[in-house]
């Protein structure tokens, strides 16, 4: 049985080219980068290129990127130090962030109870933050780290970062962006969005899992939250995984190099799914601004089917499909996600079931058609064998 791979929100097909890479980086660099002699400084000169090469893309200075193990410890390392080192009084975010941003705010409340949380108001069903609230927040000047997505990792939406970044330098805030699934998607100029932190995982763009990134702007004054060494520029103590950067430098090349290839495949492929799931499938919704190419991530399509259906990630996964039911972070959870409440309410979720595609492109059409068929058939079969509840 052919597996067909479809969740690669959550994790992407390592690159060939990028293992080989990691593997020659493996035999030759296993000197360690804070040694003086040649092995140890030959490892080190793989870092700093890496190092440089991405700052290029990201039209920033080498020493604002700092190498993580993920973008989970990107945005712990960014909002903690706001809080402890840079005397933030106020975090203003959203009830859509990843649970890496939510819950490190929730712990930072509970250690600092003076700190505000404040999470921005939906507009409307689509998920469309009110940054006018945000404007009249920042306007009392009262010290503040904004923190949003750049791309919600379970419905898509993007969020205008480039407007927020100068919004927040206009009152004085810092603005944070969770940047993990659109780092490499996207053609990100930090010398023209005013952008003070960013976060990333290698393992979003055909990279390594267990290493990632973060931006963070020198003039910030950030201080690291890891102690023990003086490793990247101070923020992260710990000796460097220097093949995991090397993977990463790799991917994240790759990505950019090819960026405009990979996305028409993939935009095409999203647009089949709309088209073919529109058809096929009675009733169908499209989560967030699923179907809107400009105010949604190309990579990926949330989807709710007018069906219940707990098991249906594990019906697809026993025929070969990898899907997300709602966001990888959640997975495997028979209620429906906190995204989910935000956008709809219980009444109009019941009965339903949610998935996430999300595409690469290294998938094809063929592999759509089998996903559609085989979603058609189970709605049949529910149809089938509940028809009070298709009347």
């Amino acid at each position: 049985m052919k597996k067909i791979y479809l969740d690669s929100a959550a994790s992407t097909i390592i690159d060939e080219r990028v293992i080989e890479a990691m593997i020659q980086s493996m035999k030759e660099d296993f000197g360690n980068p804070s040694a003086i002699h040649s092995f140890g400084q030959e490892s080190k000169s793989k870092i700093e290129m890496v190092r440089k090469n991405i700052a290029q893309w990201l039209h920033v200075n080498p020493n604002e990127i700092i190498f993580t193990s993920c973008g989970t410890e990107s945005n712990n390392l960014i909002i903690r130090s706001c809080i402890e080192n840079l005397h933030i009084k106020r975090i203003i975010t959203s009830p859509l962030e990843h649970k890496s941003v939510l819950e490190t705010t929730r712990d930072l409340k509970e250690k600092f109870p003076e700190i505000e949380i404040v999470f921005l108001p939906l507009k409307n069903k689509k998920g469309d933050l009110d940054i006018s609230f945000l404007e009249n927040l920042l306007e009392e000047k009262i010290p503040t780290l904004v923190s949003l997505m750049h791309s919600n990792n379970e419905i898509g939406n993007l969020t205008d970062i480039d407007s927020i970044a100068h919004l927040c330098k206009k009152y004085g805030a810092l603005f944070h962006s969770d940047t993990v699934q659109t780092m490499a998607h996207y053609p990100l100029d930090f010398s023209k969005t005013p952008i003070d932190f960013a976060s990333c995982s290698a393992h979003k763009f055909h990279g390594p899992k267990g290493i990632g990134m973060a931006f963070i702007r020198k003039s910030t004054g950030l201080k690291g939250i890891i102690t023990g060494g003086t490793q990247e520029r101070n923020l992260r103590a710990g000796t460097e995984n220097v093949h995991g950067i090397v993977g990463l430098g790799k991917s994240f090349d790759f990505a950019m190099k090819e960026l405009d290839e990979r996305r028409k495949i993939i935009e095409d492929l999203k647009q089949y799914t709309i088209e073919h799931l529109s058809k096929n499938i009675t009733g169908v919704l499209f989560n967030g601004h699923g179907t809107d190419f400009n105010k949604s991530n190309y990579t990926l399509l949330s989807i709710l089917l007018p069906f219940p259906n707990t098991l249906i990630g594990f019906q697809l996964d026993m025929k070969g499909i990898a899907v997300s039911q709602g966001s990888a972070c959640a997975s495997g959870a028979s209620k429906p996600s906190k995204t989910m409440l935000q956008l709809y309410t219980d009444q109009e979720l019941k009965n339903t079931t949610t998935l996430r595609i999300s595409f690469s492109h290294y998938n094809t059409k063929t592999e759509i058609d089998i996903l559609i068929n085989f979603l058609a058939e189970i709605q049949k079969n529910f149809a089938n064998t509940n028809p009070a509840e298709t009347d």
